[in-house]
């Protein structure tokens, strides 16, 4: 049954999932993600077999368990697109929220949009006007605000079967702290991108009454000064979760980037841990993996040490794209017969992870 949010931010049915995050936390057992986990996996996709059962998983397969958090991306819905940026159908991927719920999961949303005002990507940086342009005031605001209005309907449209609006943690404006994102630091000012996360929270929460929201920050990691982060906080009434977004390279020698990520992972979430405590948030990372897996311990001997002193409420590791020859190479969970597959399930069963029971 929804109740009231303890917390200022979220909304009426959250305050069993932040229950549920601070519990894990304070057990030191993070719960386990996968973004796109019932979407697709390394041989199979739910959108081009049109797929709505929504039972497999490439975590499930290999683990026995579905991921506890299911992470999905809102990417082209800004447009009118169909699909998400990734090719998913809009529509399964509402029935896999529901699903994923309804076992007892939580669905995390991230939110890949294109550029409002050059017609590209996330990733299109070509020019640093895009956040002003959106902004109150700016030439491009109503468009935005329509923009803001197809994510905040699609989001309401997550119903259970009694009808009730289905809880998520919604993580907009993600790894702000780089310049890869026409919103990061390199790309908009301070005091611009605190106002664009209070004009995305004012118009979905107190225009469009959207309910069920908790709200997570995720700077990216940076190679110093991390804590400059913080100056792009747009205030603890703003904000549930404080979450890292930090990857294992791949663009150097793994004898470099094992250890380089351990120290990336362990600076960084020690700042955002003092951070949380101060502020009365949840510590999470947000994003994290090491694409392809080539280190067959990767699990039990890189990432579970990495984290296991600070208390994290959930951790999600990236996708399993189907698309070959991509595919061969693009994925961050095992799946049946694939590397890491024996380390993956030796972790889950040590007791320091939790899946979907």
């Amino acid at each position: 049954m929804a109740i009231a949010i303890l917390s200022a931010c979220g909304g009426v049915g959250t305050s069993s999932v932040e229950d549920t995050l601070r519990q894990a936390a304070e057990s030191g057992t993070p719960l386990f993600g996968h973004q796109d986990d019932l979407m697709y996996g390394h041989t199979w996709n739910a959108t081009k077999e049109n797929d709505t059962d929504l039972t497999r998983s490439d975590v499930l397969s290999v683990a026995g368990s579905y991921p506890y958090i299911l992470g999905l991306d809102l990417g082209g819905l800004e447009i009118d697109s169909p699909v998400n940026l990734d090719g998913n159908d809009f529509n399964i991927m509402r029935e896999a929220a529901i699903k994923h719920h309804e076992r007892g999961g939580i669905v995390t949303l991230s939110w890949h949009l294109r550029n409002p005002l050059t017609g590209g990507d996330s990733w299109d940086v070509s020019n640093a006007k895009v956040v002003e342009s959106i902004l109150p005031g700016g030439e491009l605001h109503e468009k935005f605000i329509g923009w803001l209005d197809r994510v905040s309907d699609y989001i309401a449209s997550f119903k259970d079967g009694n009808g009730s609006q289905i809880p998520v943690i919604w993580r907009p404006w993600h790894e702000h702290t780089g310049g890869w994102f026409w919103w990061g630091a390199a790309n908009c000012t301070v005091d611009q991108y605190n106002d664009l996360w209070k004009m995305t929270y004012n118009h979905m929460v107190n225009e469009k009454k959207l309910e069920g929201l908790l709200w997570a920050v995720s700077p990216n990691s940076l190679p110093a000064d991390f804590e400059s982060w913080e100056s792009r906080y747009p205030g603890d009434e703003y904000v549930d979760i404080v979450g890292l977004d930090c990857y294992c390279s791949t663009y150097v020698p793994q004898e470099t980037a094992l250890p380089m990520f351990a120290q990336d992972i362990k600076r960084c979430l020690g700042s955002l841990k003092a951070f949380a405590d101060k502020h009365g948030k949840i510590l999470a990372l947000t994003e994290t993996g090491y694409e392809a897996l080539t280190y067959e311990k990767w699990w039990t001997e890189v990432l579970a040490p990495a984290i296991e002193e600070f208390p994290i409420a959930y951790l999600l590791v990236w996708r399993n794209t189907d698309e070959m020859p991509r595919g061969m190479t693009h994925f961050y969970t095992p799946w049946p017969g694939g590397p890491s597959e024996s380390d993956f399930v030796k972790w889950v069963e040590g007791g320091k992870v939790r899946l979907l029971k």
